[in-house]
């Protein structure tokens, strides 16, 4: 059973950093796909950043420039950085790890709080 863990949420201002961790564990099974979703009050969960196994990246229009995904293989690890942080931006950040080989599997974090003040 795949199970991810987040780090590195917080409180910053306006213009800030922050840079975000998810540690992927319990199977010999690599993800193919690892990525950062996010969840406002009163919204619906929507895509940040994607990245294969690869390394090619999707990002959704709002975050582009600011907001950089990579991710290490080899340590089934998942990294957002996040620069020029608005207030639009704070929501719950949640880690994903989708698998579309056999074993397939679709696994969430438990989420991470990113709240930026104005």
């Amino acid at each position: 059973q795949v199970q991810l863990v987040e780090f590195g949420g917080g409180l910053v201002q306006a213009g800030g950093s922050l840079r975000l961790s998810c540690a992927a564990s319990g199977s010999r099974f690599s993800p193919d796909a690892m990525g950062w979703y996010r969840q406002a009050p009163g919204k619906q969960r929507e895509l940040v950043a994607v990245i294969n196994s690869g390394g090619t990246t999707n990002y959704t229009d709002s975050v582009k420039g600011r907001f950089t995904i990579s991710r290490d293989n080899a340590r089934n690890m998942v990294y957002l950085q996040m620069n020029s942080l608005k207030p639009e931006d704070t929501a719950v950040y949640y880690c994903n790890a989708h698998r579309y080989r056999f074993p397939s599997y679709d696994r969430w974090g438990q989420g991470t709080q990113v709240t930026v003040s104005s």
